[in-house]
């Protein structure tokens, strides 16, 4: 009753009328002993957010697809995240992990997308020696067999890894490359800024502007983290980022309904040109969801 009623209530609410809105960031989880968290997640989260429950407020907010990442809670196993898939393709896309020290990585991508559907897999360097690994001789591989697959390569990292997603960016210019958050440009050095600017040189490398809640030092609707979203918008254009929630972590600092909100009613340096390619066309270029069931 619960899928029939928000299959209904997405179908009539998706809008506005000229294109539909897409999240492209969103993660679940469920305590279920079927699908146990890693045993690297000492801490894992007291509250379920499933499925059931995004699709609740995607219906309530007019949104109509979206983009599962594999939450690191689950590190490389995709078993849950495959699971929500098959329960609702009509809704959801989905993005991997692969452990990057693991020279087996290439062939687990080919699985997970020719026998799981999955479509893109996300890295996480971090900014400091222990994720270094993204210089090492691991990558290469990698990054052209999601080239062969066609499916994006996500990265969430930090500003001064820009130059090492450049090196890679060069050798394979086929690739999709998606950077998450700005890449979390600190709010207090405006110049860093500048190191994801330099990508632009990249046609087949976007942005995600998610995070302006996170980085910015101001209230709704976080007008010096919109600062960096206009400089973005300056250089890549609208047809090359896109606007995303990235629930359920937002809820630590905004709603769902506020992280749609603070990219289209409230940053009012884009027009209803830009908004249709950030909150719609610029996803679907990644993550076609044409021909999927609505």
């Amino acid at each position: 009753m619960l899928l029939a009623g928000l299959g209904a209530g997405l179908g009539a609410s998706a809008a506005p009328p000229a294109y539909r809105i897409l999240d492209p960031h969103v993660h679940v989880w469920k305590h279920d002993p079927a699908y146990p968290f890693a045993k690297e997640t000492k801490h894992p989260p007291a509250e379920d957010r499933t499925p059931e429950m995004l699709l609740a407020l995607m219906q309530a907010n007019g949104v109509a697809k979206t983009v599962i990442i594999q939450v690191i809670h689950y590190r490389y196993d995709n078993s849950y995240l495959a699971h929500v898939l098959r329960q609702y393709p009509q809704y959801f896309q989905g993005v991997c992990r692969v452990d990057p020290l693991d020279p087996a990585a290439p062939d687990h991508l080919s699985r997970l997308t020719e026998e799981q559907g999955f479509h893109g897999v996300r890295l996480s360097p971090a900014g400091d020696a222990s994720g270094d690994w993204i210089r090492g001789p691991l990558m290469p591989p990698l990054w052209k067999r999601c080239e062969q697959l066609k499916v994006p390569m996500t990265l969430l990292t930090t500003i001064n890894r820009m130059p090492d997603v450049a090196r890679l960016a060069e050798r394979f210019p086929d690739l999709t490359i998606v950077i998450d958050h700005m890449a979390d440009c600190p709010i207090d050095q405006p110049q860093e800024l500048e190191k994801l600017i330099a990508l632009t040189r990249y046609p087949r490398l976007f942005v995600k502007i998610s995070h302006t809640w996170s980085i910015s030092r101001q209230p709704y609707p976080f007008l010096d983290a919109q600062k960096y979203v206009q400089r973005l918008h300056e250089h890549f254009g609208p047809q090359r980022l896109m606007w995303a929630t990235d629930w359920p972590i937002c809820l630590a600092k905004v709603s769902y309904r506020q992280a749609l909100t603070v990219v289209r009613d409230d940053m009012k340096f884009l027009n209803a040109g830009d908004k249709s390619w950030m909150l719609s066309k610029t996803i679907e270029s990644v993550w076609p969801f044409a021909g999927r069931p609505t």
